[in-house]
């Protein structure tokens, strides 16, 4: 189960908590899957201590859980999650839309400049987790509209929960250039200045996503 994680001979905790971060979202460790920290020190070639401190970092930015008696396993979305998760990021997505008319031009342009990275990245064939941040990107932008510090904090701070449902999401329906697209029909809406039009397309993405997410987390066997 650890065998694909690999790292330098000379790593630290930050270069320990890099490379798990990466398996998680490349959905090589999936959620519910156990940290064992004997097993990943032995793959790894560290020792229980670094990787009791780097668990420590993944527990507190929401990728793993750590239960009494348990040790700590990848953090494992209910779909109760996901409608809240979603339900946020509708909120502050939706926000940045209705402010296309009034954002600075260089948020604007940040949105142009995330879709074209989203699309060279699916034109690429790149890996799920770059795909994935590259899809979180575009976002994160739109969030970037409104202008707020405060609120990119928020969508930040969700960022965790998203990429980990997002990344077997995507892994699984490999469909990135549809979701390109469907990226690219809401950015001609917001350029045409119909920013209704703009927010229930944006409203029909955001909720095929859930019911995608969903339908994932309810149906993956968690591994032992």
């Amino acid at each position: 189960m650890y065998d694909s994680l690999q790292i330098e001979q000379s790593s630290t905790v930050e270069r320990v908590v890099d490379e798990l971060r990466r398996a998680l979202f490349d959905g090589e460790l999936a959620p519910g899957t156990p940290l064992r920290e004997m097993a990943l020190a032995e793959a790894m070639h560290v020792s229980r201590g670094t990787i009791r401190e780097a668990l420590g970092t993944l527990v507190a930015e929401g990728l793993a859980t750590r239960e009494p008696h348990r040790g700590v396993a990848v953090s494992s979305l209910s779909p109760a999650d996901v409608r809240d998760v979603c339900q946020a990021r509708a909120a502050l997505e939706i926000a940045g839309v209705r402010r296309w008319g009034s954002a600075r031009e260089q948020d604007r342009e940040a949105l142009r400049e995330a879709l074209a990275d989203y699309g060279r990245a699916a034109e690429a064939g790149i890996n799920a987790a770059d795909l994935t941040a590259a899809h979180l990107g575009v976002h994160r932008a739109l969030v970037g509209l409104t202008g707020s510090e405060r609120l990119l904090a928020m969508a930040d701070a969700l960022s965790a929960e998203v990429r980990l449902a997002l990344a077997h999401v995507d892994r699984v329906r490999r469909n990135s250039r549809e979701q390109v697209a469907s990226h690219r029909g809401l950015l001609d809406l917001l350029e045409r200045g119909d920013v209704d039009a703009a927010v229930r397309e944006l409203e029909d993405h955001l909720g095929h996503a859930e019911s995608s997410m969903t339908q994932a987390i309810t149906h993956r066997k968690v591994p032992d």
